[in-house]
């Protein structure tokens, strides 16, 4: 049977690539059945994306012109345990922290379209306990660099664009898990009062019986978990 699905214009779909180019031009397909809040969320992902890969293009342009040697991650976040300096393991409890993370913000999604409130709230409230526990642990990374010399400017182990790379690229995506840290909590709470059962006007309450807002933090957090495996991969391991 024909496709007689109309575009914009009210004129029958064409078949073949002329069909899909139709339905992509007219909106008729692609992006129906979106709301505006998914639509925005992933309009501001793409941005972002675009900006964190900017950060990486720039370190690995600055670490491979660069004619000073460049400091060896495994020395430089190591820490001394046990008598003994143990490479990266702050770095890979952090990973291990926030790829957790991702997996309760699934969860949390799941429960939301199923109305579990509680289970909601009970998984939201641990993402954002553990996105805090990643925070407090750059906080602490940050803190032992700073002492040791290393400087936006320059540090004691080698090229001088490692300082300054360092804290740009981690703290732009610390900012990031910060802010999704709050709004985790926020969504979280209004979860826990029913906002999305009762459909009570107010940010971030979308209409009644839709847990959206959910979905759509779960986007955000997916988002910083991902960038952070590509930061993990490309400054710690390189």
């Amino acid at each position: 049977m024909a496709d007689t699905t109309l575009t914009h214009t009210g004129q029958p779909r064409p078949d073949g690539l002329r069909g899909i180019a139709a339905d992509w031009a007219s909106d008729q397909r692609a992006f129906k059945n979106v709301s505006w809040g998914k639509a925005m969320m992933w309009i501001f992902l793409l941005s972002d994306t675009f900006i964190f890969g900017c950060f990486l293009l720039s370190y690995m342009t600055a670490r491979m012109s660069t004619r000073v040697p460049w400091p060896n991650p495994s020395e430089v976040f190591s820490l001394h345990i046990g008598g003994q300096d143990i490479p990266l393991i702050l770095i890979a409890i952090m990973t291990f922290v926030l790829i957790s993370s991702s997996g309760t913000m699934a969860m949390a999604v799941n429960f939301g379209y199923r109305r579990d409130r509680r289970k909601t709230v009970v998984l939201m409230l641990l993402t954002a306990v553990l996105g805090a526990t990643f925070v407090g642990m750059q906080a602490f990374e940050w803190t032992k660099l700073i002492s040791e010399g290393v400087r936006p400017w320059g540090n004691p182990w080698g090229a001088a664009q490692f300082g300054s790379s360092f804290f740009m690229i981690t703290g732009f995506h610390g900012t990031h898990v910060t802010i999704g840290v709050i709004f985790l909590i926020i969504v979280a709470r209004k979860v826990w009062r029913g906002d999305y059962d009762v459909g009570r006007r107010g940010f971030f309450t979308s209409r009644r019986g839709n847990y959206e807002s959910v979905e759509i933090m779960g986007l955000y957090w997916h988002f910083v978990d991902l960038v952070w495996v590509f930061i993990f991969a490309f400054f710690y391991l390189w």
